[in-house]
């Protein structure tokens, strides 16, 4: 019988559809990625209804989570999808998408990679003038999607807002008469604008604001089919505190507006897009792993796990916060709340996942499950001090377990040696 100790933790215990922590960790090693694919199918669904505007295409952007299994869940519940690299191409493709679905909005990349999306027939999208005139070299007389940053951005760390004046992405929409050159030059046709003002915003002014500046670059291009908003769509972190969710319905409510006001000024319907990422995936996740050590270091005490940065990236990249909950298999109480830091196997100083953190007391062998983690998580896992990726679960709605992508090997870490 598996204890979920209490204290300040909030529990997700449903999480795990009557499956148990512990023993799921005894079965498929530790640590190890866990996802819910009812959540998963939930967000997908909220996202599909966040516009009544008749075009409407949520597109998933893939590199929060590549998992082949949750692309494929993600395929049936009608979402398209942006690739971000050839190999995402491939692996999307895998998934069942067709070129018509997949969206790649690529940045600094050589001709090759280029030309391995034109030869498939999907779309590009280029985010400055060089690549436009490489793309042109490229493709001459194609369609083309042309990435601008409206001067709006938000995010939740300086290294994931991808918009504004002081960031590597999108056109400066001063170079629009560039733009038009190249298009000219090369024949070229843009059939769709799009932008990315970050990642993780909370509140929905500053998505709006950077739409409608979207909207007034969108009227000066006579020919497109689509207009892709962008993401950034945020999840709360901060549950245990009792952080509240993004609005959807407010922020859909005024989009909608917005939308409906451009394109009677446009005199047509086109197709308009969101590229959420980390709102479909985020939730869907747990990363369990297991607590090897507890020592005390010049009056601060220290919760060695088997969780290293080489399995949860965000909070040494970003110092990204994730809630913490703890499972125990004994019956032994937890008898006070204390400061802990939670850090990893990695030898690193910097592999700390929270610090100072208010936990009930932990011992040596508790699970301790961080949460949301189904975005950005396992994808950006490695293999750093030859420690060998998780396995990933999928709990499917009946309950039913399924590895969808086994625990590395030994052997794998010299396969392409």
């Amino acid at each position: 019988m598996t204890n979920y100790v209490s204290g300040k933790v909030t529990l997700q215990s449903d999480f795990f559809c009557g499956t148990n922590p512990i023993d799921l960790i005894e079965e498929y090693g530790s640590p190890l990625y866990v996802y819910n694919e009812k959540i998963l199918r939930s967000r997908c669904r909220e996202l599909r209804s966040l516009l009544k505007y008749p075009r409407f295409q949520v597109q998933f952007s893939a590199k929060a989570n590549s998992n082949l299994t949750l692309l494929q869940i993600v395929r049936e519940e009608g979402l398209k999808v942006d690739a971000m690299s050839p190999g995402e191409i491939y692996i999307q493709m895998k998934a069942g998408f067709s070129p018509e679905d997949i969206f790649y909005v690529c940045n600094n990349v050589s001709a090759d990679e280029m030309k391995f999306a034109v030869e498939r027939g999907i779309t590009v999208s280029v985010d400055s003038v060089s690549q436009l005139e490489l793309f042109g070299k490229v493709n001459p007389g194609g369609k083309v999607a042309v990435r601008f940053n409206p001067g709006v951005g938000a995010g939740h760390n300086e290294k994931v807002v991808t918009a504004g004046k002081r960031t590597k992405f999108g056109v400066d929409p001063e170079l629009i008469n560039e733009i038009k050159d190249v298009l000219n030059k090369y024949d070229l046709k843009v059939v769709g604008i799009n932008q990315h003002i970050g990642s993780l915003f909370m509140e929905g002014k500053p998505y709006l604001d950077s739409v409608k500046a979207l909207l007034d670059i969108a009227g000066q291009f006579s020919s497109l089919e689509f207009i892709d908003m962008g993401g950034g769509f945020g999840v709360p972190y901060h549950k245990q505190q009792g952080e509240e969710r993004l609005d959807l319905e407010a922020l859909g409510i005024e989009l909608d507006k917005v939308i409906a006001e451009w394109v009677q000024g446009y005199g047509r319907e086109i197709t308009i897009k969101v590229e959420p990422g980390r709102y479909v995936v985020a939730e869907s996740g747990i990363i369990l792993g297991t607590v090897h050590t507890v020592k005390n270091n010049y009056g601060k005490k220290y919760i060695g796990t088997d969780i290293g940065f080489n399995v949860l990236a965000r909070p040494v990249m970003y110092n990204s916060h994730h809630d913490i909950e703890v499972y125990r298999k004994s019956d032994a109480k937890s008898a006070v709340n204390e400061p802990v830091t939670v850090v990893g196997n990695i030898c690193e100083s910097g592999d700390i996942i929270a610090k100072e953190r208010l936990l009930p007391e932990i011992f040596e062998e508790d699970i301790i499950g961080i949460l949301d983690c189904g975005a950005y998580g396992c994808v950006m896992s490695s293999n750093y001090n030859s420690r060998l990726r998780p396995a990933e679960i999928l709990i499917r709605k009946c309950g039913e377990v399924q590895v969808i992508r086994r625990r590395d090997t030994l052997e794998d870490l010299v396969r392409n040696f």
